[in-house]
């Protein structure tokens, strides 16, 4: 159907038309309500986790037996990025990325075929992670005993693996919880290795004594009296006195008891992370969600079942929230929602200001709400959730929704105004009047945004949907106007009263004083050009001198403080230095709480050292994070380790582009681990000279002291053992031997061997009795115990050792320091086989740019090409590509202006603006051509005197507000939410006043200039 037959279908249908676009409002609405609300649209690169628990190894031998092995199974699967990989005593993490179009079931199901592969030792086993979201962290608990002086770190424990963790797993939504701090409960059996040895009893006799003791065991079925009855034992809870009375020999005819030779009682598993909140010890729950799950929705849940839970919890306990994304989600959806229905207002208030009645205006406003849940409709068939982008897209196409209902309205007006017969008649003539402008300025916007649906990387993940959601809206309000508008036109202008459809006095004298300026300028077009040519070269300074980074920062309300110590440092001692963090934290004003994590959880997806705390510190709502931020690097000095500041949201994404939470990134990839530590090293040295860095840090993979054990292999023949038997007595005495577990109504605790803490210093171990053939033997005469440097933790990649450098922004000048960095290292001697790479945002930012304006020089081509085929005219085509530049120059100024710098988003506001740019100046001269073509309008100064003049109000209603809209966005630009879309509104801002100001002008003098012959040739084609 033609568009003349769209608008007569419509004119002639009104009754359906109406029902119809009721019907789209209460499909929309329905929609929004089921829609997910997250932070940001889902930016999880498919990644896979895998952990291998090598209990007591050290790292060195975690590297060789287990990650080496790995590699080696993983590398090579389809559609691999990038293979990292962590290790760490007793642990070996691998994190297998893959590209963002690799579907992550798939990706699972290809690394769980690798691991059947990989060659690992007997006894180490590689198990996958669970499949959660970047961002997928969703809640930090904290489990407290209320009472101060209260100390079980057992009990706490105990609660939370037992009782919350169970329950809050199985909430719709929730993909995992880990649990860090307090003691894990076990059942210790502890030898007296002189008791031992005084009555002959070997710890092999121990083990069969209570190997599977206390389990429930089955024993068949017996038969009494027709009744068959099932026989077994069942599982016993944990009791201290009888199991001191188990046998484990029998001498002169009577039992020797377990009693007599160990020592039993309550115990912990070695512990490889601590907690804290407000200051004192606790127990920290990290929930994560399912990719894609509504964190609103999966938040809720999770508290409704913590209420529920809240009696089953010892008493005096008490859960409270550490971080909840949740808050920060409810903000920013709330401020972007204020800025719409701000917005929304702002126009309304400028059609009353232009159109003389109400109904005008009503009619042009209609568009908005039907676009918008158009758009909305769109979300749900597409899957996306309702977010800071998809919203931020409304809200920058919001003053852009009724463009083409005013520029028809506008038009229906001036016809009826005329007094031109028949109302249809006349609003179908004036609608069919401005078709071509209208269709070819709203396809110009749609093409303009095509370089967002062509980004890759992070950059596309994040602003793909803010281009679905503006291009939605867009298409929709065009739809809106050639049907809904026309209709309303018919029903609420046909009276024809100048009250309805009369024009603003205000209006017409501005009219007349802009024909008398412009008719000066076109006489004058050597000074005008003289302006323009200006203004243009000052923008181009200040683009050059413009800051850049990749994105801007986000406004949280939560800080993440990283406290990294001296590798090698026991558990109680950075605890205690993270608690005694916590409360120099807390003293600062505009802190409302602290969480801390130290080390890691069982079933976290990090390796973290005993030497790593990250501490989650809660802003109150008027605290200004610059001033925290300084006060607590300051604060946090006299602590003996690294500090780094960051945010959750944005260590994530920092994490993602580089595998290393920081902004700017320098690896150094070698072999030999000295080496690296010494290029490190000078790569600090020479970063941390660049003004626009801070918290330059190396990644701590120093070399610790390490009791190495070695086995004299002919010293242990003499006493009839092997080294292998060697290693196990020791390592079943020190990290401990599983022998059973106890049950306690739906609670399990092991039952395990091990030494007294006491006992498992280097000094007792040398003289640790081991069985032999021989009779007990210290482990001395068979082998040596000595301390020797070693790697704590090793980073991998691609197979290769590596140590990352990572640098986070001081308070100005970050952006120029990537490039500096790249300056200050180019003359860095590397030995052969050595290199540095750059990464993080500082080097996703210059490949973003580069990426955007190659993907916007295509899009101003075919820009150019569909010009080209509505004017024939490449003349005409340039002239209206040439508000282009006019725009980006006011865009750039108000950049240089308010000191914003150049970052991905601004560069969106740009490609947005050349869309806006171009429809004004095609509305214009498709103008220009009417009233030659169709009424005779002979070219010259007149006509584009009458064009302009005529055009006038509705490039200035379109103008101002689409600018006037953005206003909630420019001047609120650091609230939450709205922080992303800052620099796009300022963009946005700046070069709708310079490009409107300047298209009145130069576009009309551009076209007297160079426009007859075009002209003259298109009228004689289209006659």
């Amino acid at each position: 159907m033609s568009f003349s037959g769209i608008l007569h279908w419509s004119l002639h249908n009104r009754a359906l038309v109406l029902l119809l676009s009721l019907a789209l409002l209460i499909a929309g609405l329905a929609s929004l309500q089921r829609l997910p609300v997250d932070v940001l649209p889902e930016l999880n690169r498919p990644t896979v986790t895998v952990h291998v628990e090598a209990a007591g190894l050290a790292t060195a031998d975690v590297e060789t037996l287990a990650t080496v092995p790995l590699e080696a199974a993983l590398q090579g699967i389809p559609g691999l990025q990038r293979l990292r990989t962590t290790t760490a005593p007793g642990l070996a993490l691998a994190y297998v990325e893959f590209g963002w179009d690799m579907d992550p079931y798939r990706a699972r199901q290809l690394v769980a075929e690798r691991l059947d592969l990989a060659r690992l030792p007997a006894g180490l086993k590689a198990r996958l992670g669970p499949m959660t979201s970047l961002m997928g962290e969703i809640l930090l608990l904290s489990l407290q005993w209320q009472d101060v002086e209260a100390t079980d770190p057992v009990g706490l424990r105990d609660a939370a693996d037992w009782t919350l963790r169970p329950a809050l797993i199985g909430v719709q939504g929730v993909a995992q919880v880990s649990v860090i701090g307090g003691d894990l409960l076990q059942i210790e059996v502890r030898p007296d290795p002189q008791r031992l040895r005084a009555l002959g009893v070997s710890l092999q006799q121990i083990e069969q004594a209570l190997g599977g003791h206390a389990r429930a065991a089955g024993g068949g079925y017996a038969e009494d009296h027709g009744q068959e009855i099932p026989v077994g034992s069942r599982a016993a809870a944990a009791d201290f006195g009888d199991l001191a009375q188990v046998a484990v020999d029998w001498r002169d005819g009577s039992p020797l008891r377990l009693g007599q030779v160990a020592e039993i009682g309550q115990g912990h598993a070695i512990r490889r992370g601590a907690a804290g909140h407000g200051g004192r010890p606790a127990v920290i729950l990290a929930v994560q969600k399912h990719p894609g799950a509504d964190t609103v929705a999966v938040t809720a849940a999770v508290e409704q079942r913590l209420a529920e839970l809240a009696p089953r919890l010892p008493p005096g306990a008490r859960v409270s929230p550490v971080f909840r994304q949740a808050d920060f989600i409810d903000r920013s959806v709330d401020n972007l929602g204020a800025s719409l229905l701000h917005a929304s207002v702002i126009v309304a208030l400028t059609l009353l200001a232009f159109f003389a009645g109400l109904r005008p205006s009503l009619i042009a406003l209609a568009a908005i709400p039907l676009s918008m849940l158009a758009a909305v409709l769109v979300f749900q068939w597409l899957g996306l959730s309702v977010n800071t982008m998809t919203l931020g897209g409304l809200a920058i196409a919001v003053g852009e929704l009724v463009d083409d209902a005013v520029v028809g309205v506008e038009n229906v007006m001036r016809r009826l105004r005329a007094g031109s017969g028949d109302v249809l008649g006349t609003i179908l003539a004036a609608t069919v009047e401005v078709r071509s402008g209208i269709l070819y300025a709203t396809f110009i916007i749609v093409l303009s945004f095509l370089p967002l649906f062509a980004l890759g990387g992070i950059e596309g993940r994040l602003f793909l949907p803010l281009g679905i959601a503006y291009v939605t809206a867009i298409l929709a309000s065009l739809l809106v106007a050639v049907t809904l508008t026309p209709v309303l036109c018919s029903l609420l202008l046909r009276s024809g009263t100048p009250a309805h459809i009369g024009e603003r006095r205000w209006l017409a004298r501005l009219r007349e004083r802009y024909m008398a300026l412009l008719a000066w300028s076109l006489r004058r077009p050597r000074a005008m050009l003289a302006v323009t040519l200006s203004l243009l070269a000052i923008a181009a300074a200040a683009a050059l001198s413009l800051p850049r980074s990749f994105l801007p920062p986000f406004n949280e309300g939560t800080l993440t403080v990283n406290l990294v110590l001296q590798p090698g440092i026991s558990l109680a001692e950075s605890d205690r230095l993270g608690q005694r963090a916590e409360q120099l934290i807390l003293q600062l004003p505009g802190v409302e709480a602290v969480g801390r994590r130290t080390g890691r959880a069982e079933l976290d997806e990090h390796a973290e050292g005993l030497h790593y705390s990250e501490l989650d510190v809660s802003l109150s709502a008027d605290a200004r994070r610059d001033e925290v931020v300084a006060a607590l690097r300051q604060r946090l000095s006299v602590l003996p380790g690294d500090i780094a500041i960051g945010q959750p949201i944005s260590h994530r994404i920092d994490h993602l582009m580089s595998g290393v939470r920081a902004p700017l990134v320098v690896k150094v990839f070698g072999d030999d681990m000295e080496t690296l530590r010494h290029l490190a090293q000078e790569v600090q040295a020479r970063l941390q000279a660049l003004p626009g860095l801070a918290d330059v840090q190396v990644e701590r993979q120093d070399a610790v002291p390490q009791a190495r054990l070695r086995v004299d292999t002919r010293a242990a023949a003499l006493y009839g053992l092997s080294p292998a038997a060697v290693l196990r007595q020791v390592s079943s005495l020190t990290v401990g031997l599983p022998l059973s577990e106890f049950v306690d109504g739906d609670r399990r605790h092991d039952l395990v061997l091990r030494l007294p803490e006491h006992q498992r210093t280097v000094e007792a171990l040398r003289e640790l009795p081991l069985e032999t053939p021989a009779g007990l033997v210290p482990l001395s005469w068979i082998a040596s115990l000595e301390l020797e440097p070693g790697a704590y933790p090793v980073g991998r990649e691609g197979s290769r050792r590596r140590i990352a450098v990572s640098a986070f922004p001081a308070a100005s000048g970050f952006e120029r320091a990537g490039a500096q960095a790249r300056e200050q290292l180019q003359d860095l001697s590397l030995p052969p086989g050595y290199e540095l790479r750059f990464e993080g945002q500082a080097e996703e930012q210059r490949a973003a740019a580069r990426r955007v304006l190659l993907l916007a020089a295509l899009s101003l081509l075919l820009m150019l090409v569909l010009l080209h085929g509505r004017y024939r005219s490449l003349r005409l085509a340039l002239i209206v590509l040439g508000n282009v530049p006019l725009a980006c120059a006011g865009g750039v100024l108000l950049l240089a202006i308010t000191a914003t710098p150049l970052s991905v988003a601004s560069l969106v506001g740009f490609v947005t603006l050349a869309g806006i740019a171009v429809r004004n100046a095609i509305l214009k001269i498709s103008h220009y051509i009417r009233l030659a073509r169709d009424e005779g309008e002979a070219f010259g100064e007149a006509l584009v005197l009458r064009g302009s003049a005529e055009r006038l109000a509705p490039v200035l209603m379109t103008a101002l507000i689409a600018a006037l809209s953005l206003l909630p966005l420019v001047l609120a630009g650091g609230t939450p939410g709205r922080e992303i879309l800052h620099p796009v509104a300022l963009v946005v801002f700046g070069g709708l006043f310079s490009n409107t100001l300047l298209d009145s002008f130069v576009t009309p003098a551009l076209f007297l200039r160079h426009g007859q012959k075009p002209l003259l040739q298109l009228i004689a084609t289209k006659a």
